[in-house]
């Protein structure tokens, strides 16, 4: 048998998957997290497995399994490739097979390969792929372009036994697996600054338990729409939901104020150990940060800022789920001044304890229902 054809035989397209680089030491929970949701959402595929720092999912359907991981955290990208042998010749033929069919007239293309082969360096590739494709494509008037300008990309990744010749690559969302720390974290949703704190929260590897106050309606359906987004970046088929109803207020402090007493309160009683405060300390000040998490920390619990260390980067992280649309309170909360001024800390607590009493939990599966369900249920409890 001629080593093309072992080459042919050997072929596979599959999924690669690429953890982002604080996800290199947590593969293993990336690896479980990505064989979980394609158990979850019912998708068929035949092995998940590692190849180095890659995490190879063999489907049928690479398209519609990419599209179910690409809500998980803890990737940095999710390619389509072609699977191949690691000969320098056979990967050589296979890059510029793949890029033939991918080429158009005119394009200005660029070879990029990473990773590393111990028989050859990826640099000696890279420029043997592109005069390879130089000439194979000489007619059809497409020029070489550099890794700063170029219409086209056609990349590659070696490990030792094997080359992933890609197809179609995308971007990741980034951080760490979910419940990669092993920890729980209790969040409140009530606007969308503490939605994107919630969705931090899980980019960071935590397992969030989720309470969505609101006051009306209109607050329930807004708010439901916008926790829907980040369901399918939990790793559970059954997602245990608690709302709660507040008074309104257009008072951002007392917001803050009321979630997190709220928030203290039911974490000891479920003994949940952190306590996700949204709270942003570019936009708020220094005295109304410190005070909400001493409060925290001086009922036993562990207060965390999933929101410190972001400013205009807040609008990427929520863009990557489809937040960025409801942000649009963001600029008046960073226009907004902050006097230092006392606080009712017993209408507070009065409204923090109304919210716990009228706490109902609903059940959902995750699917395309969600928000119906929520609302459904909402309204048989109530």
């Amino acid at each position: 048998m001629s080593q093309g054809i072992r080459n042919k035989m050997s072929e596979k397209t599959v999924l690669v998957v690429f953890p982002s680089i604080f996800s290199l030491n947590k593969i293993d929970s990336l690896e479980t997290n990505i064989s979980n949701i394609l158990k979850i959402k019912k998708q068929n595929f035949t092995r998940v497995r590692k190849n180095g720092v890659l995490i190879i999912i063999e489907t049928g359907d690479p398209v519609l399994v990419s599209s179910t991981i690409g809500s998980l955290f803890g990737i940095e990208r999710i390619a389509i490739a072609k699977e191949i042998e690691n000969d320098f010749q056979a990967v050589i033929a296979k890059i510029t097979d793949t890029s033939m069919n991918l080429l158009l007239k005119g394009d200005k293309f660029y070879i990029k390969v990473e990773g590393k082969s111990a028989k050859y360096l990826a640099k000696d590739l890279e420029v043997a792929a592109t005069a390879a494709l130089i000439e194979k494509s000489a007619d059809m008037q497409v020029k070489v372009g550099l890794e700063a300008d170029h219409s086209k990309l056609f990349y590659t990744y070696l490990t030792e036994s094997h080359a992933y010749v890609c197809i179609f690559v995308d971007k990741g969302l980034g951080g760490v697996p979910y419940n990669s720390q092993k920890e729980t974290t209790l969040c409140c949703i009530y606007d969308e600054l503490s939605a994107i704190a919630c969705l931090q929260s899980i980019k960071m590897g935590f397992d969030v338990k989720i309470i969505t106050c609101y006051s009306n309606d209109a607050d329930l359906l807004r708010i439901s729409k916008m926790l829907n987004r980040m369901l399918a970046s939990i790793i559970q088929e059954k997602i245990t939901l608690y709302f709660c109803k507040i008074p309104k207020t257009q008072d951002q402090l007392v917001k803050i104020l009321v979630a997190t007493y709220l928030m203290a309160s039911i974490a000891r009683s479920k003994k949940i150990r952190h306590v996700a405060l949204p709270i942003l300390p570019f936009a708020l000040p220094t005295w109304f940060v410190e005070y909400n998490a001493k409060f925290v920390f001086e009922k036993g619990l562990m207060p965390w800022l999933p929101l410190a260390g972001m400013d205009s980067s807040i609008t990427e992280n929520s863009r990557q789920i489809g937040l960025e649309k409801y942000l649009t309170n963001l600029e008046n909360l960073c226009r907004s001044k902050f006097p230092k001024k006392n606080v009712s800390k017993k209408n507070i607590q009065n409204h923090a304890d109304s919210a716990v009493r009228s706490i109902k939990s609903v059940s959902v599966t995750l699917g395309p229902k969600n928000v119906y369900d929520i609302i459904d249920s909402l309204r048989t409890n109530h």
